[in-house]
């Protein structure tokens, strides 16, 4: 508290000279104040690190210091960037359409049958072909392509897409509805 109270005390006097030693490091007025206005911050937040007797103003005066080199490390990993080049690399699709396309693909599974979504599942989503899914379900491999094809044919309907000209990115989507590329379906 004793530190507090000389920091509250001493640093109105201490202003003038951090402005001054801060205009070492920036000629503009504006960025030098908020260089001294960021070290008082600094300072204020840390005064329980102060050894009383030691010297206010050269602790005040390090710590002015540490901002400003701090300030230079900071920009030198910033990249200029004026006409939005670098940026525009950096840009990245907004993935909330994508999770809201997923959600109404869950919620459409969901309406399936059983028989339907587990065969579904089975060769559009976990890969195994026709004839593993026929044995796991334990019905014939005809049975299987049947439930896999109309369960696709309800997904599309239940989703208002095309089951043939479907464009979305999404991996579970896309192989339940016949269109990953596999084997399986």
């Amino acid at each position: 508290m004793a530190t507090q109270k000389l920091l509250s005390d001493a640093l109105p006097d201490e202003l003038p000279h951090l402005r001054a030693f801060a205009r070492i490091f920036h000629r503009d007025p504006a960025r030098a104040d908020d260089l001294v206005q960021e070290a008082v911050l600094k300072a204020w937040s840390n005064i329980d690190k102060f050894q009383e007797g030691t010297n206010l103003r050269a602790w005040l005066f390090t710590i002015l210091r540490n901002v400003f080199l701090s300030e230079m490390r900071e920009r030198k990993r910033e990249v200029e960037d004026a006409d939005g080049a670098f940026a525009a690399q950096l840009a990245q699709a907004p993935s909330q359409d994508s999770q809201m396309e997923y959600d109404d693909f869950l919620t459409a599974l969901q309406k399936l049958s059983e028989e339907h979504r587990e065969a579904l599942i089975l060769v559009g989503g976990s890969g195994f072909s026709y004839e593993e899914a026929a044995e796991i379900c334990g019905c014939a491999v005809g049975t299987v392509k049947s439930r896999v094809n109309r369960a696709r044919a309800r997904l599309a309907e239940l989703m208002h897409l095309d089951p043939s000209g479907v464009t979305s990115p999404d991996k579970e989507m896309m192989a339940a509805l016949g269109r990953s590329g596999s084997t399986a379906a």
